[in-house]
């Protein structure tokens, strides 16, 4: 079972709070630049988690130069997060949004789903999405924890469409 996100659902903030967080040094057009990266609260347990029950791909519309030092830094040479894509994959709307084609994943869409803090990044897929609110800075987030239920549920089903695509199915409250 395939499992795509963008970084929505993985949480990046530019809020220093409690946590450490952590520099990332992006190379681009032969300059470097410091990034500080925040985990979203409970980031660690949920891949742990979710990684026991899908094969966790990361699907990004951020350029790969910067989010790859992220990934790595998420992963911690766990080898949980199993592939990446990332901006050259998406499908780019003349309003300069982003939109991801899940086949690139999987052709078979019935296992594949797509957590999201933006609708329209799965909106070739709608069925396959689950919306999560975009992160910045709150250390009471518990969005991720929230997920996990749902996330558990949709393994024993044949197909997740049937099941994320029911008309007035929310996950968020």
């Amino acid at each position: 079972m395939h499992h795509s996100s963008g970084f929505g659902w993985l949480g990046f903030g530019s809020f220093r709070q409690r946590n450490k967080g952590h520099t990332v040094e992006v190379y681009l057009g032969g300059r470097s630049t410091l990034y500080h990266v925040y985990k979203r609260p409970f980031v660690d347990y949920f891949l742990r988690k979710v990684s026991g029950w899908y094969t966790l791909v990361i699907f990004t519309a951020s350029m790969q130069e910067y989010a790859d030092p992220v990934i790595d830094w998420l992963d911690a040479g766990r080898g949980i997060l199993a592939k990446r894509l990332f901006r050259e994959s998406c499908t780019v709307l003349s309003n300069g949004s982003y939109i991801k084609d899940l086949s690139l994943i999987e052709e078979d869409l019935s296992r594949v789903c797509l957590i999201d803090n933006s609708p329209i990044s799965y909106s070739i897929n709608e069925a396959n999405g689950i919306p999560i609110e975009g992160w910045t800075h709150d250390p009471s987030d518990e969005a991720l924890l929230d997920l996990l239920p749902v996330l558990d549920s949709l393994r024993f089903t044949k197909d997740v469409r049937r099941v994320l695509g029911l008309r007035g199915f929310s996950l968020l409250s």
